[in-house]
Order: structure tokens, then C-alpha cells, then sequence
């Protein structure tokens, strides 16, 4: 590398995708699927805690119109 602009964004460039490539290739951490597991867990609670809402908002309906 001489130095010149050009040379130096090149260089550069390539080192930020040999990089890249490193990342690509290095395996999941467990603690992604540690994480997508909880944010499934947590879907499910918040599911389960709208459907039991709906289900008292119709009983409460229910009752009101007699």
C-alpha cells in the first residue's frame, strides 16, 4: 500500500470483509436461542393474559346487556 487515498478505503475495505466473513462463518452463541426462547415464553404469557382479558370483557358484556 502506497498510501494514497484510494489504496487506504481499499485496504480498508477488505479488511472490514474478511471481517465480516470471520462473523458469518463463526456458529450462534447459545445465548441467541437462549434469548429467542424467552421472547417465545414471553409471547406466550402475554397471549395467554390477552385471550384470559377478552374472555372477562365478554362475560362482562354478557352480563351487561342482560
Amino acid at each position: 500500500m502506497n498510501g494514497d487515498p484510494s489504496s487506504t478505503a481499499i485496504a480498508r475495505i477488505e479488511a472490514a470483509l474478511t471481517r465480516i466473513e470471520a462473523a458469518a462463518a463463526r456458529p450462534r452463541s447459545a445465548s441467541g436461542a437462549d434469548d429467542l426462547t424467552n421472547l417465545q415464553s414471553k409471547h406466550d404469557r402475554l397471549r395467554t393474559a390477552v385471550q384470559d382479558s377478552l374472555e372477562q370483557l365478554d362475560q362482562l358484556i354478557e352480563g351487561a346487556q342482560g
